[in-house]
């Protein structure tokens, strides 16, 4: 059966090993070499254990960046003339603080962002790695602007940065690219300009594309979400008593797209039973088909300890294993 396919949102846990190195190469105690090199030896971990608990499309883990905004707005700003710059800290998401960027000059694409670490990741295994990218409206959203005094001029022309690099990525041999949106339920208002951003990012592209959205009130924006220009919508189920698949189940004629479905909720420490996952899984299988339902954890893992990742990714691969051979079976 060409269906229930298991992956991963984006993020690990970063080991302590790269979290001191990361403050090192901060205080200018170690070099960037040192710190890449820590980097890929935690990148190379994560791609191992996915292998081992056998998911079907890998993540690199994204042990190289520290936010998800920040990361690229660290690459905008290291260039001849800076686009952007990082600012003071802000709180994001319990003790976990990140340096919000600033807009300062016409956004500009500064070359290859993702490439090489995708590449190295990729080059690990013959499992597809997602290309993972951060949105054009969330890059611009969590960001002040000193420049453009137009969010809707400074998310185009971050789109099209983006875009650029996504060209990149699957220029490489990228079969998947994943634009990752959060920001995008948080202004119902501007959910056209969400996916007038991820048209330019996606269109004629060549490689599945996704977007992932995290939490939000998904039932006020439903029908401008089921319209975005991408392939597959991300979105975590679990954390919310799946109640997104009601609006599915309502909106059935209207949504043809395919479902990532989150079956585990990323920030509990409590590893679900495959009994459990299955009968989660189950739930999107009553909505949607198979070979329309991915499935994955509700969000990224970064916030979980080690060895509850691996259990948890363990446990949700077994539980789609089961209803895939069974549904197999039942077709035989």
């Amino acid at each position: 059966m060409a269906g229930l396919l298991t992956t991963a949102v984006g993020s690990y846990p970063k080991p302590d090993y790269v979290a001191k190195a990361r403050t090192q190469f901060s205080q200018a105690k170690i070099g960037r070499g040192e710190l890449r090199k820590l980097e890929r030896q935690a990148t190379e971990y994560w791609i191992r254990v996915q292998e081992k608990v056998g998911l079907d499309i890998l993540v690199h883990g994204e042990m190289e960046r520290g936010d998800m905004v920040a990361y690229f707005a660290g690459e905008l700003g290291d260039t001849l003339i800076p686009s952007m710059k990082l600012g003071g800290l802000v709180r994001s998401y319990g003790n976990r603080y990140y340096h919000k960027p600033i807009i300062v000059d016409k956004l500009r694409w500064p070359g290859p962002m993702t490439l090489d670490m995708w590449q190295y990741a990729q080059g690990l295994t013959d499992k597809p790695v997602k290309g993972m990218l951060t949105g054009p409206y969330t890059m611009v959203d969590w960001a002040f602007d000193e420049y453009y005094g137009s969010r809707r001029e400074a998310i185009l022309d971050m789109a099209q940065v983006i875009r650029r690099e996504a060209e990149e990525l699957v220029k490489a041999g990228a079969k998947y690219v994943q634009v990752d949106e959060p920001a995008a339920s948080t202004r119902p208002e501007e959910m056209d300009l969400v996916a007038e951003g991820l048209r330019i990012v996606t269109e004629g592209l060549g490689a599945k594309t996704i977007t992932h959205i995290c939490y939000g009130d998904f039932a006020s924006v439903f029908e401008s979400m089921s319209s975005l220009p991408v392939d597959q919508l991300d979105l975590e189920m679990t954390n919310s008593d799946f109640d997104l698949l009601d609006l599915i189940r309502r909106h059935k004629n209207a949504f043809q797209k395919e479902l990532a479905m989150g079956v585990v909720d990323s920030h509990s420490h409590v590893t679900e039973p495959v009994e459990q996952v299955k009968a989660n899984i189950k739930r999107g299988l009553e909505v949607l088909p198979p070979e329309r339902l991915y499935i994955d954890p509700d969000c990224g893992l970064k916030t979980r300890g080690w060895p509850e990742v691996e259990a948890t990714l363990r446990n949700m691969v077994a539980a789609a294993e089961v209803l895939r051979a069974r549904d197999t079976g039942a077709r035989a």
